[in-house]
């Protein structure tokens, strides 16, 4: 089969389309053949091998364990391993390729990969698999810092800062369907589609600095996370929270040995002495558990994905560029055939 190879880390340009083996799906591993994949911000950290700390997390420390990159994708059952039960060959399934939650390559740049049944769900008919495919990783990880969602449901605010990203489009979206009401903060270019994503006030921060308001909010969902806790303290409700998700721009920050590592530290530490950056309590939903909940968000129509472009698999290197160095208005896919 096809696939993009990566033998170490360094940058997109090392990225190779080659025949290699097909893979074999283990005991309760389903074969699937890819239809489209994502790239991310964690598919960037993995071909990078930045921050150099995240090779500890089961990536490989010297190169990646995985060669090929990828986590994300849509695509139809292939054929099914020992044990696995929950598909059927020809079903259309999406989901994260990846069990835990690690910085790892998960295989999804490829025309097959086998995947645990446990990390799939069933492609709802009324998404296309490029909007499947764009969904896992983001939705994982808004679904899981959004957990405890009574706590800020009908009639509570919700400020998200990154909003036209895709953690913060979903969250955007899932807050909106738990009935907040959401402002969104994003670039000049984004604030059309923040509103067509429901949002009920934007805010371009080029122009304005929403601390700066005399708003205050039940929750302040930043997907950046790299500004201090200071800077938002005073446009939280005293009961209010804060999550940060720790976006590094790709690099821009500078920070090659430990990443956001040691500010994440910091606010855990903080988090003993304020409410303010505690969690709610409830235990992170398993991945099984998220991809169930983003399957009905999807059936419902209460998620919409948003897709910026999508490349060939063999243009994988223009696909990264374009991540990295564009602005984006959604996701960016690759695909192994021609586009659904």
């Amino acid at each position: 089969m096809r696939a993009i190879v990566q033998e170490r880390y360094g940058s997109f340009d090392q990225l190779e389309l080659r025949d290699v083996d097909e893979p074999k799906p283990g005991r309760e591993e389903v074969l699937v053949r890819v239809r489209m994949a994502s790239l991310h911000p964690d598919v960037w950290h993995v071909v990078f091998g930045r921050p150099y700390v995240l090779r500890l997390m089961g990536g490989g420390v010297m190169k990646p364990k995985n060669p090929i990159p990828g986590t994300d994708m849509s695509g139809v059952v292939e054929s099914l391993g020992p044990g696995a039960t929950r598909f059927r060959t020809g079903d259309p399934v999406f989901g994260e390729t990846l069990p835990k939650q690690q910085w790892a390559h998960g295989g999804t740049f490829a025309e097959l990969v086998s995947v645990h049944q446990d990390l799939l769900a069933i492609k709802p008919d009324r998404v296309s698999f490029e909007e499947a495919a764009s969904v896992p990783t983001s939705g994982i990880i808004a679904l899981s810092n959004l957990r405890g969602a009574s706590e800020w449901g009908p009639g509570r605010r919700v400020l998200i800062i990154g909003g036209g990203g895709g953690v913060g489009s979903i969250a955007l979206q899932f807050a909106k369907a738990c009935g907040a009401h959401v402002t969104a903060v994003d670039t000049t270019s984004k604030q059309e589609m923040l509103r067509l994503l429901g949002a009920d006030d934007v805010v371009d921060y080029t122009q304005e600095d929403v601390t700066a308001r005399e708003q205050r909010y039940d929750l302040i969902f930043d997907v950046p996370g790299h500004r201090p806790f200071s800077s938002f303290k005073a446009s939280l409700n005293p009961d209010g929270r804060y999550i940060p998700i720790g976006h590094e721009g790709y690099g821009a920050l500078g920070r090659d040995a430990l990443g956001l590592i040691p500010h994440f530290v910091r606010l855990m530490i903080l988090s003993r002495f304020v409410r303010q950056l505690r969690g709610p309590g409830s235990p992170f939903p398993s991945k099984a558990e998220a991809m169930e909940r983003l399957r009905e968000l999807l059936e419902s129509g209460s998620l919409t994905p948003i897709i910026d472009s999508v490349y060939p698999l063999q243009d994988v290197r223009e696909a990264f560029r374009h991540m990295v160095e564009d602005e984006l208005h959604g996701k960016v896919l690759v695909t192994p055939g021609e586009s659904v």
